[in-house]
């Protein structure tokens, strides 16, 4: 029996030295850990020093002065801003934008990569993923001015429509409130597309053909294999996406909304971002504008958890 338990001991105290420590871990992979060191200490910088600037939420900032020095008025600025009706209506268009988006521009990508990986032809397909991924890289500020001009009066928009008699007399569209959602959906759509289902499409590369395989042998059609086998590999992906999209309801794309935007179509243009934008930097008020971020950021961390907990309920896939 001693020598049994000496045995085990010595057996434990082995696999114990044999596990590699953190430290042998950190030196096994310094190559890796060099790589993920500047985005370590970019996140570090931007992310998680501001943070302590937040404290001017609840003081009287004055940018002459030093930040510790600044009065402190409590919650001050968070009154004003649940007071200002303006700020309700700003509220109003960036969950109304960002609404039309989750339900439209985040389903496309998903069926995009479906479709795309039907396509039996490796060159069509990748003509297709070229053409559908350059809109990414070209700025808002170049891709906004074309939108611009197609959408003038005189842009391609209305040439299109007076020629198939759709409408009779040229209208710019981005000069009408009521438009302006719309074009800012099926811009991002058109941007986007492409570049968000390229995270699709890799989930898809994953799966084991040997299903699809056997799928044939009984019988299964396109779209059955499609539904039943590749929409079901994904759906984790599917669920982790919607849910980080939904704790982005209140974060409009600024590039997108500040190219867009005119004094015309402002009573529906104007979003969070550019509230923020226009209190802070051009009126000055940064303890105002940084209560706002402030209670988005609380809001959006809710949202967070909230579609977290109810995509583990419902579909047993969660981030956490």
């Amino acid at each position: 029996m001693l020598i049994q338990k000496n045995t085990v001991i010595r057996h434990g105290e082995a696999s114990r030295k044999s596990r590699p420590t953190l430290l042998r871990k950190l030196a096994r992979q310094r190559n890796l850990q060099f790589m993920v060191l500047p985005g370590i200490v970019w996140m570090f910088i931007f992310c998680y020093i501001p943070i302590f600037w937040l404290i001017i939420a609840f003081k009287e900032y004055d940018i002459t002065k030093p930040m510790l020095d600044a009065p402190w008025v409590g919650l001050k600025q968070f009154k004003e801003m649940f007071a200002d009706s303006r700020f309700y209506e700003v509220l109003v268009n960036t969950a109304g934008i960002s609404f039309y988006k989750l339900i439209v521009a985040f389903p496309i990508p998903i069926l995009f990569a479906l479709l795309l990986n039907e396509i039996v032809s490796p060159r069509f397909k990748k003509l297709i993923q070229t053409v559908t991924y350059l809109p990414h890289f070209i700025s808002w500020a170049i891709f906004g001015g074309i939108l611009l001009n197609w959408l003038s009066d005189t842009g391609f928009v209305n040439n299109v429509l007076i020629a198939l008699h759709l409408q009779s007399e040229p209208v710019f569209y981005n000069s009408v409130p009521d438009y302006f959602w719309g074009i800012a959906v099926t811009s991002d759509v058109w941007k986007e597309m492409g570049w968000n289902a390229i995270i699709y499409i890799a989930a898809i590369s994953t799966i084991d053909q040997d299903i699809y395989q056997s799928a044939d042998i009984d019988g299964a059609g396109r779209f059955r294999k499609m539904w039943y086998i590749t929409v079901q590999n994904i759906r984790p992906t599917i669920a982790i996406l919607f849910i980080l999209a939904v704790s982005n309801v209140l974060s409009g794309s600024f590039e997108q909304i500040f190219v867009l935007r005119n004094n015309m179509n402002l009573p529906k243009s104007e979003t969070l971002d550019l509230f923020v934008y226009n209190m802070g930097i051009v009126s000055g008020r940064f303890s105002y504008s940084t209560a706002v971020l402030l209670c988005r950021s609380v809001v959006s961390l809710l949202l967070l958890l909230l579609a977290n907990f109810v995509s583990r309920k419902l579909t047993k896939e969660s981030l956490f």
